[in-house]
């Protein structure tokens, strides 16, 4: 199956895409990860899925116990290993985050940002499922998306991605309304409240929608 972060989108590149953000973005990926280091303690083992080249693990490794960062990318761990190198406390696994391959409650945090529910089209009931299995009692999971009322900044900055060479073409007809489809083949779709709720129909864990920044919307999942 294509993967596009793993075929199209990895190591160099993927940090390009991050390094052409605007002020807004950069402001929105770093009340993000502020979010969600609130609520990381040293006592705690954090997974993080789709780490990509650890954008992220670096954060949350200087305040977490154990952190592990999950990929498809074989290059993107690499680059991962070589910029990580002197955090000893991270652990890289190439893997798919619907079919996580760690024992049941082996961490106390999972995290999936910046819209992994959607950018890693994988089935989100897989995902969100194997995500509760690996996290122990009391333990929390965090999704996040994109705030509808953040789309004309998020839109600026994919058209900045595309005039790089990052991802194909934006397709004008098809992209609107939350969707970004591209001629190459990327999509990316977004979770509004009304989304995130159907997707916790499924679960019994109690779960709460909450906005960040203005940028973002988590949906923070505690495992009971």
């Amino acid at each position: 199956m294509f993967d596009y972060y793993a075929d199209k989108l990895s190591a160099e590149k993927l940090k390009q895409v991050y390094q052409c953000a605007t002020a807004r973005i950069n402001q929105y990926l770093q009340a993000e990860i502020n979010f969600v280091l609130e609520h990381v303690s040293a006592d705690r083992e954090v997974l993080e899925l789709g780490c990509g080249y650890g954008r992220i693990l670096a954060p949350l490794a200087k305040k977490a116990g154990i952190t592990v960062g999950i990929d498809t990318s074989l290059a993107s761990l690499q680059m991962a290993a070589r910029e990580l190198n002197n955090l000893k406390n991270i652990y890289l696994v190439r893997g798919n985050a619907a079919s996580l391959p760690f024992k049941k409650q082996s961490f106390d945090t999972v995290v999936c940002i910046q819209n992994g529910l959607s950018a890693f089209h994988v089935d989100p009931l897989l995902m969100v499922s194997e995500s509760l299995r690996v996290t122990r009692k009391a333990g929390m999971v965090f999704l996040s998306s994109y705030a509808d009322k953040f789309w004309d900044d998020r839109i600026e900055w994919f058209e900045i991605q595309s005039e790089l060479g990052l991802l194909g073409k934006i397709d004008p007809e098809k992209t609107s309304n939350g969707n970004i489809v591209c001629e190459d083949g990327f999509t990316a779709t977004t979770y509004n409240e009304e989304k995130f709720e159907r997707l916790m129909s499924d679960f019994k864990y109690p779960f709460k929608i909450i906005e960040v920044d203005g940028s973002s919307l988590f949906c923070k999942i505690t495992v009971s």
